[in-house]
């Protein structure tokens, strides 16, 4: 994760492929792309309703990944993707516009976090939900480029005990919890290696509620999170503690397909665009501009 005053990371330029052939068609109502990069159209691209984008993302949507709030009749319970607020709302416009989909044609749906990565017909087109990419994850879905990189970071508490840590190995002594099935919570257990057994959450409320509480004395989470947590005052009185040192190549999100479904490739191609003509960075300048700083905890 994800997961729910931020530091912008750099976006990576990647070399795509132009073909978008499709081997996946799965009912009437699905289109499918043929091979060449003209096939990125919305009448050519292999969709779960035709002439409809449907992307898929957890509610309630957190800032800075969403924003805008909930415009009366929403059924999001704190910020609707449909504003086009927050960085992966406007990421999310951002590639449709590439595909040539008006922001009409754009339908959002609720796919739980957790669910994302259990077998069954996806009801979307695209998941964007902080979605770390792992090779576990890959053996059940498909994965888009890298739409936003970042590190893990430690939320806590000001003036409590671990807010003195230096390094991972003071930490260890602690009790730490994260979102279930994060790469947070992959990071605690693979890197950080307490003595406790971290505390595993259902969702990211309930994250900062076991920090609230004083059920845990830190949480882990991406760097951008850490700083809303903390700068909107999500957790009372809570700091940045520090961000962690990307290891094993660091964290980065991308965009979750059902396994094996081409229209990939289209995405990948408009990401390749929206990168290279500065627009990401542009977005993530605007929705997560840097405003703080965390030490590295080594």
């Amino acid at each position: 994760m994800r997961a729910p005053a931020l530091v912008a990371a750099a976006a990576l330029v990647v070399l795509l492929a132009a073909a978008c052939g499709s081997s996946n068609k799965s009912s009437s109502s699905t289109t499918t792309a043929p091979s060449g990069a003209s096939s990125c159209t919305p009448d050519q691209l292999t969709l779960v309703k035709k002439g409809q984008l449907t992307v898929a993302t957890d509610n309630p949507a957190f800032p800075p990944w969403f924003g805008g709030g909930t415009p009366k009749g929403s059924t999001w319970k704190f910020n609707d993707p449909t504003t086009g607020k927050g960085y992966e709302s406007a990421v999310a416009y951002a590639v449709a516009k590439k595909l040539g989909f008006q922001r009409s044609a754009v339908k959002w749906v609720v796919v739980p976090f957790e669910q994302l990565f259990k077998p069954g017909k996806a009801s979307y087109d695209f998941d964007i939900n902080q979605v770390s990419v792992t090779p576990q994850r890959k053996q059940s879905v498909t994965f888009s480029d890298s739409y936003y990189n970042t590190n893990q970071a430690l939320v806590a508490i000001k003036g409590t005990p671990i807010t003195k840590a230096k390094t991972l190995a003071d930490l260890k002594k602690y009790k730490l919890g994260a979102q279930i099935g994060t790469t947070s919570y992959d990071y605690i257990v693979n890197n950080i290696k307490p003595d406790k057994q971290p505390a595993v959450y259902n969702n990211s409320n309930d994250v900062n509620s076991g920090l609230k509480t004083h059920a845990i004395d830190g949480i882990v989470v991406d760097l951008p999170t850490a700083f809303i947590i903390t700068g909107a005052e999500e957790v009372p009185n809570s700091v940045v503690v520090g961000r962690f040192p990307a290891i094993g190549g660091g964290d980065h999100f991308g965009m979750v397909f059902a396994k094996g479904n081409d229209l990939v490739t289209c995405v990948n191609k408009a990401l390749s665009e929206l990168k290279a003509d500065g627009t990401l960075n542009q977005l993530q300048d605007k929705w997560i501009s840097s405003v703080g700083a965390a030490p590295v905890l080594k």
